[in-house]
């Protein structure tokens, strides 16, 4: 099978798999830390996977040199970023400017969410339930419960939860501050993208990024990379037509099976003995998400180790790799001497443990600028630590 399909592009250049391990991690500014702002990198990442409200926070912490929390903190505040659905169906940290330009390109996927409820929506229709939430959440936000249940006494016959649902998949629901805000609490409060970012976040993007630039994008973040790398990356599919069209404007490569990737010519691909320092991820970053072929990353042996059935585990990368896992665990009431445990999948040398200790103690340092508690790092053994999660 590999054979044939290098048969059909037998001029490309190959590029090992530590060759687009390098690569990726200069384009996830994971080789070395970026002297960029926050509001840049959440840009050039094309936004940074939210399900929790702390992994952005971890994301740029891992990345940029400099980095505090408040950064990040005061672009929401300031509603220059916000929360929101858009790639995957999953919920993302964007700048306004890309909420209001992602959420139309991603739209066919999230709205095809609807053919799971349909019998929840019988009878209901679906111009006037968007319609009427708009109404709702942008008099004022509304918390989804209140959401949920204002939809309800509109639709008595329909199930709640899948009219709540719909109101997500056809509206561009921001979630409001203080959600997301760092070192404070706040229940998901929803309304509209248009209302929570005014004239800020409409500066020409309204009517959403086309295909062509969405391609582009991905590959500066994520390439090189092929069209099921893409289609992976933001769950929709019949790209082919779409890379085909820019075929002219990038440059070919194909991997060690012979699949054809795709890349922006001026693009980073660093040596691949480049060193690749330790990088603690949280659950869910985008880099362990946005390929069909994750090995570039995930060694085969471990890639079932970075989950616990549909959660993700807090990720270490040690020369580049999925290498482990870890977890922070606050000191006992009263005590804030709290501890980040590392699991690694295999022994580790003497250098790359003193290198993965540094690496932690800088992160904790980074993140601690709120509660400023005191963290040991300490190794686990494998076995146990995953029997605790």
């Amino acid at each position: 099978m590999a054979s044939k399909t290098a048969d059909r592009v037998p001029h490309h250049p190959v590029l090992t798999t530590g060759a687009l391990n390098r690569a990726t991690l200069a384009r996830q500014l994971l080789l070395r830390r970026a002297a960029m702002s926050a509001k840049d990198a959440v840009t050039h990442l094309v936004g940074l996977q939210a399900q929790n409200v702390k992994p952005p926070y971890v994301q740029l912490a891992a990345r940029l040199d400099g980095f505090d929390p408040g950064q990040l903190s005061d672009l929401m505040a300031s509603r220059e970023v916000g929360r929101m659905v858009t790639l995957r169906s999953t919920i993302h940290t964007h700048t306004a400017e890309d909420c209001l330009a992602l959420r139309p390109f991603a739209q066919p996927l999230i709205e095809s969410e609807l053919r799971n409820f349909r019998a929840g929506l019988a009878g209901v229709d679906l111009d006037r339930l968007a319609a009427y939430s708009r109404e709702l959440v942008e008099e004022q936000p509304l918390p989804l419960k209140e959401l949920k249940a204002a939809l309800a006494e509109r639709w008595p016959d329909g199930d709640p939860r899948a009219l709540s649902v719909a109101a997500r998949c056809l509206l561009p629901l921001v979630q409001v501050t203080p959600r997301g805000l760092w070192g404070r609490g706040g229940q998901v409060t929803l309304t509209t993208a248009q209302k929570w970012f005014g004239a800020s976040g409409a500066s020409g993007k309204a009517a959403g990024i086309t295909p062509q630039d969405a391609v582009l994008r991905y590959l500066a973040a994520f390439g090189p990379a092929s069209v099921k790398d893409m289609q992976t990356w933001c769950r929709l599919t019949r790209l082919a037509p779409v890379f085909e069209g820019l075929r002219e404007r990038l440059v070919t490569f194909r991997d060690e099976n012979g699949v054809e990737l795709f890349d922006l010519p001026d693009a980073p691909r660093p040596d691949p003995d480049t060193p690749a320092p330790p990088r603690f991820l949280p659950e869910f970053d985008n880099l362990l998400l946005s390929h069909a072929d994750r090995t570039r990353v995930v060694p085969l042996a471990y890639r079932k180790r970075a989950w616990n059935g549909n959660q993700g585990h807090r990720t270490l990368l040690v020369d580049g790799f999925l290498a482990g896992i870890w977890r922070l665990t606050d000191g006992a009431e009263g005590d804030d001497h709290g501890t980040l445990t590392v699991q690694t999948f295999d022994t580790l040398t003497r250098a790359q443990r003193d290198a993965v200790t540094e690496e932690g103690e800088r992160l904790l340092g980074s993140l601690s600028s709120v509660t400023a508690p005191k963290y040991t790092v300490r190794f686990a053994d494998f076995t146990r630590f995953t029997d605790a999660s």
